[in-house]
């Protein structure tokens, strides 16, 4: 879950727990979050390339809209690409989990892929699963017992899912390696489909086609890029976009602020304690 609301100090708000070591799973990364603001918090989420597992484990007072009129309080489930997404709580505690699609496809099901990415309960896709690993978590009061709840039951559910089709795994690692700089039709010929069948494939495992899977991860390589001081015509350049107003309606599009305003966000100060492995970086 990332803040675009341009509040003071973000980072600051959050008291922020990360697992002491690697979990058994490559590709998954863990993050608790306790609020430290007497008064509400809004959380404008933005995309990220991976699928996000948020559970509250506080008093319910987190709520998130969908944009489309559906309102979940407490835990839910979002797909690559949750545009218009919005939250809001007070005292939050929670836990997140963020999941490469090659993971997410064995661990949430393919259903939830199909499903266009679009926020749902860890129940619905969990069942009696998911209500008992709810609960156990909410029993355990220490991070590292949360953690290793909550990896355990992966682990479980990776064991026992249906894994991504190679073809999809390999497709997505190129576009990691690349920062989405890569045509969709060398893909393909890489492994033997036509770009019919890859944009089929990848669409219904991964949740978003091939091509606006490239452009979340290069969007994501360039907000860390901006924040870390580059300049918008610097970042443009180096990264793959035609020329910076390229890369002005790629931020639009999905932060929905200017670079100028990336540069400055303090979710991505939040991001760098949290998140200092992103799961999607990883080679699963």
């Amino acid at each position: 879950m990332r803040s675009a609301e341009p509040v003071p100090d973000a980072a600051a708000v959050w008291d922020i727990a990360t697992p002491a070591g690697p979990g058994p799973l490559p590709g998954v990364s863990m993050a608790g979050f306790r609020g430290r603001s007497a008064d509400p918090v809004d959380l404008d989420i933005v995309p990220y390339p991976a699928v996000t597992v948020a559970v509250d484990l506080g008093d319910g007072l987190l709520a998130v809209d969908d944009g489309g009129g559906w309102r979940q309080n407490g835990s839910f489930v979002l797909g690559l690409a949750p545009g218009g997404v919005r939250g809001r709580g007070r005292d939050i505690d929670c836990l997140q989990v963020r999941l490469s699609p090659v993971v997410a496809h064995a661990v949430l099901g393919g259903a939830f892929a199909e499903s266009n990415g679009t926020m749902v309960t860890l129940d619905d896709l969990w069942g009696r699963e998911g209500t008992r690993t709810r609960e156990r978590l909410h029993a355990a009061h220490a991070w590292e017992d949360r953690f290793a709840i909550v990896a355990a039951a992966l682990v479980r559910r990776y064991e026992t899912g249906r894994t991504i089709e190679p073809e999809v795994a390999f497709v997505w690692r190129k576009m990691v390696t690349n920062l989405g700089g890569v045509r969709v039709e060398r893909l393909a010929a890489e492994v033997g489909w036509s770009r019919k069948r890859l944009w089929s494939r990848f669409r219904s495992q991964v949740g978003l086609n091939p091509k606006r899977a490239a452009q979340l991860v290069r969007f994501d390589h360039a907000a860390h890029r901006l924040a870390a001081g580059h300049s918008a015509a610097r970042v443009a350049a180096e990264i793959g976009y035609a020329d910076q107003s390229h890369l002005h309606r790629d931020v639009m599009a999905f932060a929905g602020v200017t670079p100028t305003a990336v540069a400055a966000a303090p979710w991505l100060a939040v991001d760098d304690i949290a998140w200092a492995a992103p799961a999607y970086l990883s080679r699963s």
